[in-house]
């Protein structure tokens, strides 16, 4: 199990660390309830150093992107970045992922920390172009400042005006004195902030700038319960959970994120074509819960006569609505919005509604 740079920062913190894809993390401080409400309302910083990070590069590295992934990278300018997929040749996905247009000849791949080693593979593998690539996972640290106090509370700690970094785009600059920071905005919590990729070196410093800047604004420190919360509030889909290498992007509702223009001859582009064009046979659906209990991972969803028509792929007691809510791929007859459903739970059956996304709204 590797650690990560800030760990024994976390640990003095008293953060309750765990195993996570290979990792030691703080899976919480002051407890997952605490710290949702406190990124929803005030701000939070997460440690998710465990991600990994590749470079592509060269005169061969547009083409080796746009092949790799689904989204189309010719939409990108500097300074940009797309949410898109790996396809994995056989329908389904290698991993879901960011890539950044650093310039026309250098891209930043940012992939799940679960699937590093098979993403660097994936992208090797089909590295016909010739394009470099960089593994730079283990040199980076990120952390993930969230919330709606989450600029005013960082502004103090650079030049970079903070409010100008748009959604899905990117600057580079001197952040808490540490030079060449990568200054994202993607989130992954339905709430403003950004991202900082930082060199190892600079990450204990930054990181304690980032708490002595925020104790004015109520930051604190928030682990991956909450964040896994927070993403599920919103719908936005986990790796491992809600879609995998037997899901299309198709199938879990990110077409959007697959784009058959022309020019984009991505890998599986035949494929998700035909089903787009088709309709797949089951949806990746949002539902809550009508009745007490908390949907988990692996639970039946059933129809009001008692079919099984999918399974529950992610669930939670949501903090902010009080309510059980979950994500589960269910035939596409049952996928329309307001049809009645039931969870499985133990040895009863549990009403619940299919609803649109996101589960919580502002």
């Amino acid at each position: 199990m590797k650690n990560i740079v800030l760990n024994d920062k976390h640990e003095a913190l008293g953060a309750k660390m765990v195993e996570f894809a290979g990792y030691n993390m703080p899976l919480q401080y002051t407890g997952l309830t605490d710290e949702h409400l406190n990124v929803r309302k005030n701000a939070g910083v997460f440690d998710v150093s465990h991600m990994g990070e590749f470079y592509v590069r060269g005169p061969k590295a547009f083409e080796l992107v746009q092949k790799v992934t689904s989204n189309d990278v010719a939409k990108l300018k500097n300074g940009g970045i797309q949410y898109t997929c790996f396809p994995n040749g056989n329908g389904g996905i290698v991993d879901d992922l960011l890539v950044y247009r650093i310039h026309e000849e250098e891209y930043l791949l940012v992939v799940n920390a679960s699937n590093i080693d098979k993403d660097w593979k994936h992208l090797n593998d089909h590295n016909t172009q010739g394009a470099e690539t960089e593994n730079a996972s283990d040199s980076i640290s990120l952390l993930a400042v969230q919330g709606p106090k989450a600029v005013e509370a960082m502004q103090s700690l650079t030049d970079v005006n903070l409010s100008e970094v748009k959604f899905y785009t990117f600057v580079t600059g001197t952040f808490a004195g540490a030079e060449n920071v990568i200054i994202s905005a993607t989130g992954y919590t339905g709430e403003p902030g950004f991202e900082l990729y930082i060199r190892n070196a600079d990450a204990e410093r930054v990181f304690d700038a980032v708490l002595k800047a925020g104790e004015a604004f109520d930051l604190k420190p928030a682990g991956l319960a909450a964040r896994d919360t927070l993403r599920l509030e919103m719908g936005f889909c986990l790796y491992g959970n809600d879609i995998d290498e037997n899901t299309s992007p198709i199938e879990a509702k990110l077409g959007w994120i697959t784009k058959f223009t022309d020019g984009n001859p991505f890998i599986d582009r035949d494929f998700l074509a035909r089903q787009k064009e088709e309709g797949p046979a089951r949806k990746l659906s949002a539902f809550v819960m009508e009745e007490k209990g908390i949907p988990r991972k692996g639970y039946e969803i059933l129809n009001n006569a008692g079919d099984v028509i999918g399974k529950v792929t992610s669930g939670t007691m949501s903090p902010s609505l009080n309510q059980g809510i979950g994500l589960g791929y269910v035939k596409t007859e049952h996928s329309k919005t307001d049809t009645e459903i039931e969870i499985a739970i133990r040895k009863k059956t549990v009403k619940a509604k299919i609803v649109k996304l996101p589960f919580y709204k502002k």
